[in-house]
């Protein structure tokens, strides 16, 4: 469980200052720019993994409590997965591309594929109670910016191709240096002619004109795991909006949209069911079938049962998410009063009336349960 926070060298209470610090005093350490040693790579992809967790506090707080299982999987409720090295790189120039210079150490290379990166495209999909139970897979059409086929995302008109940037000689930036009293600076900024691309189009696509990419419908099939809730999310990375000129594709991000069943109350992975009965009912015992999101349960109320008992039938509530265990269905016993009596009701409530007991006194026992069952 605190394998993350060991590879931070972290303690599990650390604050997000101490995690952020602690993650980039690690990356800068074993970037694989600044390192050559063969395992330098693998370690900063560990160190990001972890990082990318624990900085986010539903997530953390899932780690906390499940371990990697909590987090989902690959198809899991955070879109959990093992970053590869450019996804890292990403990460840390998310945060600290702009601290300390870092970019100017490195040469800013990295960058010029981020910024023809694709933006990432939001959807949402709805689901029902039964969907949340089982898990189902559901696809997703949107409009989004794809490859142009005619020339092949490139940019240029087919027979051609980009040429190398003469100005800065197909590094897409450019470098000046300046003297002062403290010695020599020198400055990375983007080419201006080539946009910090490293080419030049002349002769651009009819097709795209020179972006790479046209609008286009896409069809995505996105597996939701069982145990899902609205504030919930799936990231399926690359599958958003083509990024320019053969850049990156974003990210696609699921948003669920859990729809309210009125049969039952939701508690986290409990389901909460209202079951109203007659007094003859509670008084004589009965056997009834009460509804589930796996079909119909029968549910054995025993004579003399009181109005507010809680009766909870384990494990046919909702799965718990990333795990095999469910949560149960709670069922909540209410005496259904008649606003209306028939003469003949009214004549058989009367002649009952007459052999009824006295109602129970208000021993701290019985009335501290009541308040319990009531949620007082």
């Amino acid at each position: 469980m605190s394998e993350f926070y060991a590879l931070l060298g972290v303690a599990r209470d650390a604050s997000e200052a101490e995690i952020k610090k602690a993650y980039r005093k690690l990356a800068m350490e074993f970037h694989p720019d600044r390192n050559p040693a063969p395992e330098a790579e693998a370690k900063f992809k560990e160190i990001t993994e972890a990082y990318e967790v624990l900085r986010d506090p539903q997530k953390r707080a899932a780690y906390d409590r499940y371990g990697k299982a909590g987090l989902g999987g690959a198809a899991g409720g955070f879109g959990f997965h093992h970053v590869d090295l450019s996804e890292a790189l990403n990460i840390f120039m998310r945060d600290f591309g702009g601290l300390g210079g870092f970019e100017s150490l490195f040469g800013g290379g990295r960058q010029r594929a981020d910024t023809r990166r694709g933006s990432d495209i939001r959807v949402t999909v709805k689901l029902s109670l039964t969907d949340v139970a089982a898990g189902i897979k559901k696809t997703v059409r949107f409009k989004a910016p794809d490859r142009c086929a005619t020339c092949q995302g490139s940019g240029a008109k087919p027979g051609t191709k980009p040429v190398t940037c003469t100005t800065c000689g197909g590094s897409g930036e450019v470098r000046r240096a300046a003297r002062s009293m403290f010695g020599q600076f020198v400055s990375v900024s983007p080419c201006p002619t080539c946009a910090g691309e490293g080419v030049v189009i002349q002769d651009t696509c009819e097709v795209c004109r020179g972006e790479g990419r046209v609008r286009a419908e896409k069809t995505v099939t996105v597996e939701i795991p069982a145990g899902v809730s609205t504030n919930n999310y799936l990231t399926l990375r690359g599958q958003g909006a083509v990024g320019p000129r053969n850049g990156p594709a974003g990210d696609l991000i699921v948003m669920l949209d859990i729809k309210d069943d009125e049969r039952f109350e939701r508690q986290g992975d409990d389901l909460i069911f209202d079951l109203p009965l007659s007094f003859s009912q509670v008084a004589l015992g009965v056997q009834v079938k009460v509804p589930t999101p796996y079909g119909e349960e029968e549910v054995r109320v025993t004579p003399g049962t009181q109005p507010e008992t809680i009766v909870r039938l384990r494990g046919r509530g909702l799965p718990v998410l990333g795990q095999s265990s469910k949560g149960d269905l709670i069922v909540r016993i209410h005496v259904w009063t008649p606003e209306r009596l028939n003469p003949e009701q009214e004549r058989l409530f009367q002649e009952l009336s007459k052999h009824e007991g006295e109602p129970p006194k208000r021993s701290p026992g019985f009335w501290s349960k009541l308040k319990e069952a009531l949620g007082a």
